[in-house]
């Protein structure tokens, strides 16, 4: 890995956003009966935005007008989405339920406890607010990456993003919006789009944050799509590993007849999260081989139908296209008119589920369409939206060079198409990371205002001569994770009933205290919160500029004094903590301890006065007790053992830390992740930390 030479610091802008905007007179009768929550530290009105805070703060909404996004199209998300952003600049009034609330349709707004209406046609909604509008920015279908042009221009022009279809619509009574720019036919792709933005808009910009975003996304397919499909192989046992694997010879003959033959792999278990592994497809069409590839190649491209958010393993050695949880994909093969047998042969394992049709499913999620989320926020702060690739080169620099020309401790939201080598550019900029693409109703999130106040800790346990295990969830800074996935997993009837280690983001406290206090306030005794990786935000600590280090862990220390977070999950592309870094945040940020990166060695060891403890991970439950057994099987008995297991929190739930609890022996003690490193002190002559 190579450091980014680092820049002089330059002095930060102070941008405060306060816009006047014509209001509306009243507000509809709300369906709902939750009273309105205040305080006396609300926000009143605009966005305020103090020089001490990584995040800003929207005005304190008083109702809210909700639309369900379910079955509308992306563009008018998109549209919603940006109309959103400039509304609830002054005051959040605007709430959109997005596609992807497995959390619940209304778990978040519920808790608000804002009165709100609900409203069914976008147009009616578009039609209240125009008169805060100054027209529409069109972009160009032909050159996806100008939706996040358009989205720039619609936070810096007041106006709203528009697909050319629905350009008639907005312009004539009763809208009569005025077209403020149209994109189409300007720009050849995307870096010729962001090179643009760069030279046109970024000096108009705020510079306070970075937010990077895929223009589009593939559409949802809907469950019926595949009621043609009829399984035809399945593994039965929960099997997460290669011990299934063979080549599995599927003789799909009887759905011969129609254009195509079509094959959809998926996960037998979902909840676990490990399906389909597929290593290399052969196609007999009367024993004459039709098509023969190995997954994630240009020659696999052509047979595949529907990606369906797969993804790809590119290991030399062991390549493979797998689908877990809800992932899945689809492959259509079309032999020769007249074909009587047809044998697909599949070099494949883990838990698998195989089914096929003759009929063409009627969409694929390949369709690709624009989409909300983010947005709001973006335009509400008047952000440059950008989608650069961290692999490719020519893209990767230009991610780089715009990485370099905001100060230190910006934050990036969004994501990118590698996590190691985007997280790393950042870092190389002391930029950190805040995962947030598929966050929905920021602008309303941060205008939300809860007491943040940690739970009671209750008494560390007595040391014993015992192997002390923790179990620490992963994701915690991800700030989508914490509105969608984790509330579901917080939903699991087993969590309380033994100790479980939860990783936060402590910018929860600006970007949604409902969120953070929601957590705060059901967490059960069993149940602590402990900060995401690596601190503040997500960055690897091996990566940051050495001079910023301490600068940034101070800063990150005062959010984990506020939020009442002692203790540190920590990731980075070394494998080990160098003794810097474990000083520097000993000194910096005075926590318990440090949870650190995973592999399948445990060790919990005193590295510059700081404990830190590298975590076990495997892939299924056998695995992981497997894994602290044998990193348990030379402990003498005459002192106490430290083992932290990571738990990824989109395979693992509380149930499973009960059943691993269950299966260890009465040698083992599992305990809270501040209570681990308690003990770890105390058993290791350390101080308390102060």
């Amino acid at each position: 890995m190579t450091h980014a030479v680092w820049k002089q610091r330059r002095l930060r802008l102070f941008i405060v956003s306060l816009f006047t905007i014509c209001l509306l007179a009243g507000f509809m009768q709300p369906e709902s009966t939750f009273a309105a929550t205040t305080s006396q530290h609300a926000n009143t009105k605009g966005i305020s935005w103090p020089e001490n805070q990584e995040l800003p703060t929207f005005a304190q909404p008083n109702h809210l007008d909700v639309i369900d996004l379910e079955h509308e199209t992306g563009e008018m998300s998109m549209l919603l989405a940006t109309l959103q952003g400039i509304v609830n600049r002054e005051r959040p009034r605007i709430y959109l339920i997005e596609h992807m609330v497995d959390d619940g349709k209304y778990t978040w707004l519920q808790e608000t406890g804002v009165p709100y209406k609900m409203y069914q046609d976008p147009w009616q909604l578009i039609n209240k607010y125009k008169k805060e509008l100054k027209g529409i920015i069109i972009y160009d279908p032909n050159v996806p990456d100008t939706i996040n042009a358009a989205t720039t221009l619609a936070g810096l022009r007041t106006g709203i993003v528009a697909h050319p279809d629905l350009v008639a619509k907005l312009t004539t009574p009763p809208l009569k919006l005025p077209i403020l720019e149209d994109l189409r036919g300007r720009f050849t792709g995307k870096l010729d789009v962001i090179n643009w933005q760069m030279t046109n808009l970024w000096p108009q910009t705020t510079h306070r944050m970075l937010i990077g975003l895929d223009p589009m996304t593939g559409i949802m397919v809907p469950e019926d799509n595949w009621k043609d499909f009829q399984v035809i192989a399945e593994e039965t046992r929960e099997i997460m590993d290669s011990s299934n694997r063979k080549v599995y010879d599927l003789d799909v003959s009887k759905f011969l007849g129609n254009e195509a033959v079509y094959l959809r792999f998926e996960d037998a278990f979902q909840i676990g999260g490990w399906g389909a592994a597929v290593h290399q497809v052969t196609v007999k069409a009367d024993g004459k081989v039709i098509a023969q590839f190995i997954p994630c190649t240009d020659a696999e491209e052509q047979y595949v139908f529907d990606h369906g958010r797969s993804a790809c393993k590119y290991d030399p050695k062991n390549q493979h296209r797998f689908a877990d949880g809800k992932r899945y994909f689809v492959y259509r093969f079309a032999p020769p008119a007249g074909t009587k047998q047809l044998i697909v042969s599949v070099d494949m394992w883990n838990q698998y589920k195989v089914s096929a049709s003759s009929v063409r499913p009627r969409v694929t999620s390949d369709t690709r369409v624009p989409y909300g989320y983010l947005r709001d926020y973006a335009v509400a702060n008047k952000a440059m939206v950008f989608w650069l690739s961290s692999k490719l080169s020519d893209e990767a620099q230009l991610l780089d060079e715009i990485a370099s020309k905001v100060e230190p401790e910006t934050p990036y939201l969004g994501w990118f198409d590698s996590e190691a080598d985007g997280v790393r550019i950042m870092s190389n900029h002391s930029v950190y990371v805040i995962a947030a693409d598929w966050f929905s109703n920021l602008t309303v999130h941060s205008g939300i205002q809860r007491p943040i106040q940690a739970p009671k800790v209750p008494a560390t346990p007595p040391l014993e001569n015992k192997i002390y295990v923790t179990f620490v969830m992963s994701e915690g800074d991800n700030f989508q994770y914490n509105e969608h996935h984790m509330r579901m997993l917080w939903n699991d009837p087993n969590r309380g009933k033994v100790p479980i280690t939860w990783s936060t983001s402590p910018l929860l406290m600006e970007g949604s205290p409902l969120i953070l206090n929601y957590y705060q306030r059901t967490a059960t005794p069993n149940d602590v919160l402990v900060t995401g990786p690596s601190g503040m935000g997500y960055f690897y600590p091996s990566q940051w500029p050495r001079e910023e280090l301490a600068t940034y862990f101070e800063h990150s220390k005062q959010y984990l004094k506020k939020t009442g977070l002692d203790t540190v999950y920590a990731l980075d592309v070394q494998q080990d903590i160098s003794p810097f870094v474990a000083q520097t945040y000993n000194q910096s940020m005075g926590i318990q301890g440090l949870f650190f990166n995973a592999s399948s060695q445990g060790k919990t060891s005193v590295i510059e006065g700081l404990p830190v403890s590298i975590q076990i991970r495997d892939t299924t439950r056998e695995k992981i007790l497997e894994r602290i057994k044998q990193n348990a099987a030379n402990w003498d008995g005459k002192s106490p053992l430290f083992l932290s297991v990571q738990l990824v929190a989109w395979d693992s739930t509380p149930s499973d830390v009960v059943y691993f609890t269950q299966q260890l022996g009465s040698n083992f003690v599992t305990v809270r992740g501040d209570h681990f490193f308690q003990l770890f002190r105390q058993a290791n002559g350390l101080p308390p930390t102060r």
